[in-house]
């Protein structure tokens, strides 16, 4: 049965509704407000509407009940649309994407795009909670996963990721089992980041973690040390408490990091990333990373602005989707939906019973095609992210191009609802969540076919992996209170698995 009392006192502070509605005057007078903030901060009405948006976001978004998850994906996204325009306004410094495109259109097109994903997102969990019964949290729901567990198998995970990819490359139609599952560490990761931050902050443990995350994250091709920080914010902001400076710091503290981390990122990669084959261990990787940061800031400490304009451009992920707006139909026609077609087949079919499914196309050749711009591409190994705004605006222009990511919305957001309706422990539902939804929704630069097949990779396999462990502990925990409620006649005494009793 539902425990009212436990829901109650386990609610996330940031999220809890106030007693008294909001009436519609006080809504307008904030995004009023907001508004005008946004149009003086950019400089441009766009301004004012990019804040409207990020409002709406917030107000849609906020699931009681539920992490944070869907909030801080769709406002990455956001991000990612706007924070060109607003740095520009801000600093008047202005970007090669200002420079080289027209950025308005795509820019106006990105945040209707984020809005309409986010409407799609609040439809879909009010309409699976209208046809739905309530979730029934058993009251041994609060029950938490013990720490010999957690860090048993997030240390088993972090040993065996590279094993679980190298095996993924020899036998290719278990790449998305293998893919999905690489996702589990992350999951416990972020169990163990929770943990450390409630009932009571753990300050030294929890910077070493974060530390020893984001050293490792630089040893890899990519850039892996974003996940665990974003993570961190997650966990922190399911529990913020704008009272308490510990809150506050950490916050700043995190980001500033994120920040700094990311600037040395787009410094080295580079040079990085060429001599990456040469290096088989994470300590020769690091080595040579340190020595690649140690010149670049002796290079480029006397420029601090130059080195975050980088950063901001990088994030500003624009530039090809307005190319391809103005090239689109004027030079190169609209597909009329192949784009989308092609993305939703290769999803459907699982490499696991087709294994001769061929690989998904580098985006490199759709942004040299539909952007009218020549861009490195599989011949060096590399993909130039086009996003599914601009494969959208390809497929059907607009309005129509709108319809596919509400739609696409509006399925997440039904998955969203019945996971945190099935999972019954909440600790499997946060975690399972918070790492599901952030993978696959906080990108506005990933593609359809990246965007449809991994969504569906990591539903289908860690969704489905989740929902049996969930039932199995639930199962032993029935079976042991009935034992205990009936003693004589009592069979075996089962322990909770990984549970502290």
């Amino acid at each position: 049965m539902r425990n009212p009392a436990f829901d109650t006192a386990h609610a996330p502070l940031w999220t809890a509704q106030p007693t008294v509605a909001r009436s519609a005057l006080n809504d307008v007078l904030v995004v009023a407000l907001l508004a005008m903030g946004g149009w003086l901060a950019a400089g441009d009405w766009l301004g004012a509407l990019a804040a409207a948006v990020l409002w709406m976001i917030w107000r849609l978004l906020t699931v009681n009940g539920a992490p944070p998850v869907l909030f801080w994906a769709m406002s990455f996204e956001w991000l990612q649309v706007t924070i060109g325009m607003f740095y520009y306004g801000l600093t008047g410094r202005v970007l090669p994407t200002i420079q080289l495109s027209n950025y308005r259109p795509m820019v106006l097109i990105g945040l209707i795009c984020v809005a309409a994903l986010a409407v799609g997102l609040r439809l879909g969990i009010q309409s699976h909670r209208w046809a739905a019964r309530a979730a029934e949290r058993p009251p041994h729901a609060h029950i938490l996963l013990t720490w010999r567990f957690l860090l048993t198998w997030f240390l088993a995970a972090t040993a065996l990721g590279g094993t679980l990819q190298q095996f993924a490359v020899q036998y290719p139609a278990l790449i998305q089992p293998v893919f999905a599952l690489t996702s589990l560490r992350l999951g416990l990761l972020f169990l163990i980041l929770r943990r450390l931050m409630r009932p009571r902050f753990r300050t030294g443990p929890l910077v070493a973690l974060l530390a020893l995350e984001t050293v490792l994250g630089f040893t890899g091709f990519f850039a892996g040390f974003k996940e665990p920080l974003m993570l961190a914010l997650m966990a922190l902001f399911e529990q913020f408490d704008r009272r308490r400076a510990r809150h506050w710091i950490a916050v700043v503290l995190i980001v500033t990091v994120g920040i700094m981390a990311g600037v040395v990122w787009l410094g080295v990669r580079r040079t990085y990333r060429g001599d990456y084959a040469q290096y088989t261990s994470r300590t020769q990787r690091l080595e040579r990373l340190v020595s690649l940061t140690a010149v670049w800031w002796n290079r480029n400490e006397s420029a601090p602005l130059a080195t975050v304009d980088q950063l901001v451009e990088r994030i500003w992920a624009v530039y090809y989707p307005a190319l391809a707006y103005a090239h689109v139909p004027a030079v190169v026609p609209h597909t009329n939906g192949a784009l989308l077609e092609a993305a939703v087949l290769q999803a459907i079919e699982p490499r696991l019973l087709f294994p001769n499914k061929p690989d998904v196309p580098s985006d490199s050749e759709k942004v040299r095609k539909y952007s009218g711009i020549y861009v490195a591409g599989a011949e060096s190994n590399t993909s130039i992210a086009f996003g599914y705004a601009a494969e959208s605006y390809v497929d059907f222009g607009t309005p129509v191009m709108f319809l596919p990511v509400l739609v696409f919305g509006f399925l997440m957001g039904i998955a969203f609802s019945w996971f945190q309706t099935n999972i019954r422990y909440i600790e499997l539902a946060t975690a399972l969540l918070t790492v599901v939804f952030w993978l696959s929704l906080y990108l506005f630069e990933k593609s359809w076919p990246f965007l449809i097949g991994q969504a569906g990779t990591r539903l289908l396999y860690l969704g489905a992996a989740t929902w049996l462990v969930d039932r199995y502990l639930y199962a032993r925990r029935e079976d042991r209170d009935r034992a205990s409620a009936m003693p004589g006649l009592r069979g075996p005494t089962y322990r909770f698995p990984g549970s502290a009793s």
